[in-house]
């Protein structure tokens, strides 16, 4: 894993950084006590991990987060902070990990195997699905970029129905929650079908998608997912599991749930 670490106090940088050079799953660690630097460092230099200080002049930690996570959403998150009265805007970013000071060698060395593990619970696939978390599709190691938010949700509701297909007033219940599927609401779903259609074929996926019938399902076998993993009690899966699912979608409760009740 490369790691980025970065913490005003220079002591407690070289600290850090020297704890994680004795982990074995970091292959390299690169330190900063400017926020700014890091930024700037980051434009040619992608990390895996990121060991963030939250109370820094100019830039905090926080905001570095967002910002970095917006080149690499992929990375993973471990906040080192002396203030726990920033847990839940940690927590809003949805963190791998969160320690506070002074952290130990073997409360860091729990945590980084936590971030190692939900990276590679689907890493060998050509079209790997993360559902822990955040939801992010990759395709040969690359991020899958949608050309509209709604179209990037239906395909995680898809991808939680495991194979089921749905009809569009289904897939219009559980993403809108609300109103009335009426004429323009159906030819708005239109759009969006239209536009994961696109996204998916400019990736040269679309073999995923089949629409059948006025039904729409995937292909569950092209995928490499960690939630089908984890339904197949793949030991790694198992283990990235904490809880969190899809969590940026409403509907993806229900399923958490059941997730939770398996564990």
């Amino acid at each position: 894993m490369r790691v980025l670490c970065v913490d005003d106090a220079l002591p407690i940088m070289e600290d850090t950084v020297a704890m994680c050079r004795t982990l074995p799953e970091i292959t390299s660690v690169t330190g900063f006590t400017r926020p700014r630097e890091a930024l700037e460092w980051l434009e040619d230099h992608p990390v895996d991990l990121a060991l963030l200080d939250i109370d820094m002049p100019e830039i905090s930690g926080l905001m570095l987060a967002e910002q970095m996570k917006r080149k690499y959403p992929d990375a993973a998150v471990i906040f080192l902070t002396a203030f726990p009265q920033y847990a839940v805007q940690a927590i809003k970013l949805r963190t791998s990990g969160y320690l506070l000071k002074p952290i130990s060698l073997e409360d860091l060395k729990e945590e980084v195997a936590y971030a190692k593990s939900r990276r590679t619970v689907c890493s060998t696939g050509h079209i790997v699905v993360k559902t822990f978390g955040n939801f992010e599709i990759f395709v040969n190691g690359e991020t899958l970029v949608f050309h509209r938010q709604k179209a990037k949700e239906l395909l995680a509701y898809l991808i939680d129905r495991n194979g089921r297909g749905v009809n569009r007033p289904g897939i219009f219940a559980a993403l809108w929650e609300e109103g009335l599927y009426d004429y323009s609401k159906q030819k708005y779903l239109d759009v969006i079908i239209r536009s994961l259609r696109e996204t998916l074929k400019e990736a040269g996926i679309e073999e995923i998608l089949e629409i059948k019938n006025g039904f729409l399902r995937l292909r569950t076998e092209l995928l490499d997912c960690d939630l089908y993993r984890f339904l197949k009690n793949d030991p790694e899966a198992v283990n990235a599991y904490r809880g969190e699912y899809l969590e940026e979608y409403p509907w993806a409760v229900f399923n958490s749930a059941s997730l939770l009740s398996r564990k």
